[in-house]
């Protein structure tokens, strides 16, 4: 059966026990979903489904997902055989449980300090991953922003995103790091009652730098990203040079970078080549790595401005992290 609900509409939604407030794109923390729309909500008892058209809404906790059409999919608590009692007047989901949450048409997810836009987008309650997709997919923080082409996955509990095709970086100081998958970790977000760090001084913005986000004006500790993992035709650019390899790693708080295999480290016509660089994309020096065996080859042309670096021996090579594979569609990497 099929009913016409108010455009205002209050649902129980699965909440983890004791679960703290909300942080970034979170749903699957806090307290009821308020889901308004413009051209009426209906409520199909049988499917166990609530659909809300027309400038679509579903607020928790400062979580906001906004759309053209929601679709909130529900069970009940007791299990698939449990029916839950919803008098008139009362929410349909009176003794049930939110576990997916589909929104279509002109998507956008926000909070006090991220936002989330595709065409599509799908919420998993009980996985705690959203997945975007369509065109236009980004997912903006205060200091980066993060687009892809294929799908865009946000994993609030595991604080990382993993964007497929065409997927890019662009940092705050305008840096550049595109791949066609990458695999952003976010700092954890301080535990409620525990002493807040004091913040790392901003470094000197460079010149040309765009501002800080318009509205954002603090970046939340658990907005900022750790590291960038890159797979496939990785790409480094600043406003000097070019740096490209097979995979890499990337970390904004260092402004460090490493990319392995088939490196090329290209500025104006002159062009290095090796196994392995690190790059320091705050000074622009970068360090070229010779594969054991290999000698590191470069395109020196005169009258170019050389790139700032220096060729290291295997043997005096740092050790940071290595990249592996990226993981597969729809599953987490193992942090």
């Amino acid at each position: 059966m099929s009913r016409l609900l108010p455009a205002i509409l209050l649902l129980a939604a699965l909440a983890r026990p004791g679960a703290a407030p909300a942080q970034s794109l979170d749903l699957n923390q806090g307290g009821p979903v308020e889901i308004t729309a413009s051209d009426g909500i209906e409520w199909r008892q049988q499917e166990q489904v609530v659909i809300a058209r027309g400038a679509a809404r579903a607020l928790r906790d400062g979580v906001a997902v906004d759309a053209d059409r929601l679709i909130a999919r529900y069970r009940p608590r007791g299990g698939a055989g449990a029916q839950p009692a919803a008098t008139p007047g009362e929410s349909p989901l009176s003794g049930g449980e939110i576990w997916r949450l589909e929104a279509e048409g002109s998507v956008r997810v926000t909070s006090a300090t991220e936002t989330a836009e595709g065409e599509r987008a799908v919420y998993d309650m009980d996985q705690a991953v959203m997945v975007l997709s369509g065109r236009g997919l980004s997912l903006t923080t205060p200091e980066q922003r993060i687009t892809a082409r294929d799908s865009l996955e946000y994993w609030p509990q595991r604080r990382m995103a993993v964007a497929r095709g065409n997927a890019l970086v662009v940092t705050s100081d305008n840096r550049r790091i595109a791949a066609e998958t990458l695999v952003a970790y976010f700092l954890d977000a301080p535990t409620e009652g525990a002493p807040a760090r004091a913040p790392a001084p901003a470094p000197a913005p460079a010149p040309g730098a765009r501002p800080p986000i318009a509205g954002l004006p603090g970046a939340d500790e658990g907005s900022r990203i750790d590291r960038v993992e890159a797979y496939g035709n990785v790409e480094i650019r600043t406003a000097d040079e070019v740096v490209r390899g097979a995979r890499g790693v990337y970390s904004p708080h260092t402004g460090l970078a490493r990319l392995v295999g088939g490196v090329r480290i290209t500025r104006g016509e002159n062009q290095l080549n090796g196994q392995e660089a690190i790059v320091n994309l705050r000074t622009g020096v970068s360090r070229l790595v010779s594969a054991p065996g290999a000698r590191v080859q470069g395109l020196v042309v005169p009258g170019q401005q050389q790139p700032n670096q220096a060729a290291v021996p295997p043997a005096g090579r740092p050790a940071p992290r290595n990249p592996g594979s990226p993981p597969p569609r729809g599953q987490a990497p193992a942090r």
